[in-house]
């Protein structure tokens, strides 16, 4: 049981995406406590994101991870590309994606880039506008992922 455990985890990657250091002040002097935003994808369609919190780096990354698998999302992939494009308000950030043609990568910059490629997107354009928060960033990408739409492929008649 535990070795089928070990190869299903081996399948996903995992990439950090921002660690903080949260201080908070106490009676007894300052509450030091860390928080990591975590990435996790297969590249072959699916993707999830996670955020934990820890009194050291390490074990946050853990239950970031951790979080991060239980919300995993399908993402509808069209030739390396995305479907079609998509534009999306979130918070303060609005996100624009749209399918590239084969060979020019991914040219969209901060978060996007990285949720993309473990999504196993690899010809996308794209623009984030209006927030510099990764971590807002981050749940916007996600919400325009969720909202795609397989394309149908349509058979020639013989």
């Amino acid at each position: 049981m535990a070795e089928i455990q070990q190869i299903e985890e081996k399948k996903y990657e995992e990439k950090v995406l921002l660690i903080k250091r949260v201080s908070k002040k106490i009676p007894g002097g300052n509450y030091v406590t860390f928080s990591a935003l975590v990435v996790v994808g297969d590249k072959r369609g699916k993707v999830g994101i996670g955020i934990g919190r820890g009194l050291e780096v390490p074990p946050a990354i853990q239950k970031a991870i951790k979080q991060a698998r239980k919300h995993l999302i399908n993402v509808p992939i069209f030739k390396n590309s995305l479907p079609h494009q998509i534009k999306i308000k979130f918070k303060a950030a609005l996100i624009m994606l749209k399918p590239a043609p084969e060979g020019s990568g991914l040219k969209v910059g901060s978060v996007a880039r990285v949720i993309l490629d473990l999504a196993g997107v690899s010809n996308a354009s794209g623009k984030i506008i209006g927030s510099r928060n990764q971590t807002v960033n981050t749940y916007a990408v996600m919400e325009a992922l969720k909202k795609l739409k397989p394309k149908l492929t349509r058979k020639a008649s013989s």
